[in-house]
């Protein structure tokens, strides 16, 4: 029987990823979103432990994991290699794959290059990782739907950077100056979290973002991955998504999800036959909207049910 355990794996390049298993069962690995937002405990919701043998570990330089923002040899390959050396340190042989946001994008990632090693996928809000979702997510939607906060978020920058944004917010959050840094790091982390929601509670940016405390890591980690394509080829993950056709899934898709529209979750399933959208109405981005939470477990459930070990 599996017992609750945390370590530490080092996976080279002086990084060392935590890993949390808990439960026994099933086994299957979660990949938090972000990137770089990091496990959290209410994550271990979506599992039951009398059934399912769950492994959810913080990515390299996020959450927990050792050194702290690290973005040196952090790509989209690293993470992949890291699952795989995850899997074989727990003695798993086939496992399911749950990942949102982010997590979506690395589990269709790593699910296409090791096919023979998913039995499942449950995917939240997919991302493609492409640069025209990038642009509909933080330019186009906003322009249609909240144009007030747009214009609070191209307001940060000085007017010479604001016809070309979205590179120059990612050079200011990667700037080593906290006078550069701090603004665009905390107008990014605001904008993303109010487009994140239906009914946000706040959806304008105030005039100076800056603020005490903890300073977001999200935003950092985006910046690199973003401004790198996320480590992938052009269109990749849909050019690529021939190699799912034996393993089924369940992508949950909230209807009014302004940062991963249903349009993307639509383009993956007519590439993968097996997969099945399920719509939540009245519901935007966040794994928090209702609904959303309810029905990755449900879905977690049935996959289980349906995998072949």
């Amino acid at each position: 029987m599996t017992t609750d355990t945390e370590e530490w794996l080092d996976v080279g390049d002086d990084h060392r990823i935590r890993v949390e298993t808990f439960g026994d069962g099933v086994p299957i690995v979660f990949l938090h979103g972000g990137p770089g937002s990091g496990c959290r405990p209410e994550q271990r919701d979506l599992f039951d432990s009398s059934r399912h043998r769950a492994i959810l570990f913080d990515q390299r330089g996020a959450g927990r994991s050792r050194p702290a923002r690290s973005l040196v040899a952090n790509t989209t390959g690293d993470l992949i290699a890291d699952i795989e050396r995850i899997r074989l340190h727990s003695g798993v042989e086939r496992w399911v794959v749950v990942g949102g946001s982010w997590g979506s994008t690395l589990a269709l990632a790593y699910a296409e290059r090791h096919p023979e090693r998913v039995a499942g996928l449950v995917l939240r809000a997919v991302f493609l990782g492409t640069p025209a979702e990038l642009e509909w997510a933080f330019l186009e939607a906003p322009a249609r739907i909240r144009p007030d906060l747009l214009q609070d978020f191209l307001s940060i920058l000085p007017p010479e950077e604001r016809d070309d944004p979205l590179p120059n917010y990612w050079r200011r959050i990667l700037d080593p100056d906290p006078d550069i840094h701090l603004p665009a790091i905390w107008a990014w982390h605001d904008t993303e979290r109010a487009l994140s929601q239906f009914d946000p509670p706040q959806t304008r940016l105030k005039r100076n973002p800056t603020r005490d405390g903890r300073m977001p890591a999200t935003p950092i980690f985006e910046a690199h991955y973003f401004s790198h394509q996320c480590f992938l080829g052009p269109d990749q993950l849909l050019n690529e998504a021939g190699a799912l056709e034996d393993i089924p899934g369940v992508i949950i898709q909230g209807r009014y999800d302004l940062l991963c529209p249903p349009g993307t979750s639509a383009a993956l399933a007519e590439r993968w036959p097996r997969a099945e959208v399920r719509t939540i109405e009245r519901a935007g981005h966040a794994v928090s909207e209702p609904g959303i939470g309810e029905t990755m477990t449900s879905a977690i459930a049935e996959i289980v049910g349906r995998a072949r070990f």
